[in-house]
């Protein structure tokens, strides 16, 4: 581990399930896995201390379930078990590397994964374990954005980075829109106030409150993960 190029020491890396399967494709897909890992390892060989909110939009989406008659606090806990299903897959990639990797989850499945603890985490981080978190918040009706906002206050993380499919915040989609603008940096105030559809307004809200600035990059791009933790500018960066 090399110490000393890094801007942020303690990060919060936000990967939706998007980022584990193709765009054609459900599940997941082993090549993107190893991909993320790979990622995560070069962020953590520059001496971040890495903890991951993972998604399981790859498998459940509970919002989709929702609108297919699934009643909601069913639908959401349906997508934190599928959170939970990335997390050890991940954490499985992470150790083939041979990086120390943990996995604690918000909803209870102790016999496979340990509950979420602050206390905890904070000193698995602090050991260089890097802490995959699962089950969202633990609770329906809040997002996976939400979840890794409210897990970065709790850690003392320097940034949250929101790793997507495109490479920063545009003002319309700009897979099907090609006049939409890229934002090289916006305020907490004008992402709210635009409706950009980046992060719920929960965890746009949140970060606000604590002054947590948010990175959003193209997960997809070699080396984006290292060059966010060394203060590259990459993507949009969102802060006061």
């Amino acid at each position: 581990m090399v110490k000393g190029k890094t801007r942020y020491t303690r990060v919060l890396l936000k990967i939706s399930g998007e980022g584990f399967c193709s765009e054609k494709n459900h599940g997941v897909e082993k090549e993107d896995v190893d991909s993320i890992a790979s990622e995560i390892e070069r962020g953590s060989k520059i001496g971040a201390e890495i903890a991951v909110v993972v998604g399981g939009g790859n498998i459940f989406r509970g919002s989709r379930l929702n609108l297919s008659g699934v009643d909601r606090t069913r639908a959401d806990q349906l997508g934190m078990i599928a959170t939970t299903i990335n997390a050890l897959v991940l954490q499985g990639a992470l150790e083939d590397l041979g990086l120390s990797a943990c996995v604690q989850s918000a909803i209870g499945i102790q016999e496979v994964i340990e509950p979420y603890s602050q206390q905890v985490c904070m000193e698995r981080l602090k050991e260089g374990c890097i802490v995959i978190l699962a089950g969202g918040t633990g609770n329906p009706y809040f997002t996976t954005d939400t979840a890794a906002a409210l897990r970065a206050m709790e850690i003392g993380a320097n940034v949250l980075l929101k790793a997507t499919k495109v490479d920063g915040v545009y003002s319309a989609d700009p897979l099907t829109n090609p006049e939409a603008k890229k934002y090289e940096e916006l305020s907490y105030i004008d992402v709210l106030s635009k409706n950009l559809k980046i992060m719920d307004t929960t965890a746009i809200t949140l970060c606000m409150e604590h002054k947590l600035p948010i990175i959003v990059f193209n997960l997809k791009r070699p080396r984006n993960i290292e060059r966010a933790i060394k203060g590259e500018r990459i993507g949009t960066y969102i802060g006061e």
